[in-house]
């Protein structure tokens, strides 16, 4: 396994963890949906799963040297901590655990955008990089969003 890849496969592994959790909790609540259960479900597919994945593997391509697993330990930490937070502080209507969990997202995006600085942007990989700023800028946008609805509540 290659430095990149070993650097990847972590976010790899919990990002697919994450979206077939999201898909048998979808074969679970199917029966009797509720709004949270639905969110849950699309919060695991997506947050937890394909942006887990796409941050993952974007840092392991765009980052100038392979990123020290120390870095990527933090950064998953910091990542599955804070959607494990919002996760339950928002199906037991606890917002201030989702507003911890939505810091710790943060906290995870910021390690991650540092993990790329600095890598260049050459041809190849220029696409790579607009997606992962995209992604980035995306859930930057969507983890307050997320944090104000959880505080409203269901229409």
């Amino acid at each position: 396994m290659t430095p990149r890849t070993a650097a990847a496969a972590p976010f790899a592994v919990l990002g697919l963890g994450c979206a077939i959790a999201g898909g048998l909790a979808s074969a679970v609540i199917a029966p009797h949906p509720t709004p949270h259960g639905a969110w849950a479900v699309a919060y695991l597919v997506l947050v937890g799963g394909i942006a887990q994945l796409g941050l993952g593997i974007g840092q392991a391509l765009l980052a100038p040297e392979p990123p020290a697993s120390r870095l990527v330990f933090a950064q998953i930490a910091a990542w599955n901590l804070g959607n494990a937070a919002v996760l339950g502080g928002t199906l037991s209507d606890t917002t201030p655990l989702a507003d911890i969990g939505g810091a710790l997202l943060a906290v995870g995006l910021a390690r991650l955008v540092l993990g790329v600085r600095g890598g260049s942007p050459d041809g190849r990989r220029r696409w790579v990089r607009h997606g992962f700023q995209a992604l980035v800028v995306l859930l930057l946008v969507s983890i307050p969003a997320g944090l104000v609805l959880a505080r409203i509540g269901p229409a």
